[in-house]
């Protein structure tokens, strides 16, 4: 079985925050590497190829069996994105963050 992925427009701005973040952050260094969030947006991205496969086997967020956390690696940390298993054939990404920041906006 295969599931369609989308992103909520929040996941989409959230994505838009990381990538902006990451160059904001390089821009500050001495030996800062403008293509990171480039790479970190395409890590993001193939985390989510992994929810059009096997959307259960990521860990549960509250108390619906549908309501589901994808832990995405990246360097030291990583980031993670919230979604919804819709029905038989579609995932809803709701929300990604960075693993170090409190919580989803």
């Amino acid at each position: 079985m295969s599931y369609r992925v989308r992103l909520s427009k929040s996941a989409e701005q959230d994505l838009e925050r990381l990538f902006d973040f990451l160059i904001e952050r390089e821009l500050t260094r001495a030996s800062g590497d403008l293509a990171l969030a480039e790479v970190a947006l395409a890590s993001i991205r193939a985390g989510f190829a992994t929810l059009e496969h096997s959307p259960f086997t990521c860990r549960k967020a509250g108390n619906s069996p549908f309501l589901r956390e994808l832990i995405i690696p990246f360097g030291r940390s990583g980031h993670v994105a919230l979604f919804e298993i819709e029905d038989a054939a579609h995932v809803l990404v709701l929300a990604v963050r960075h693993q170090l920041e409190d919580d989803y906006h």
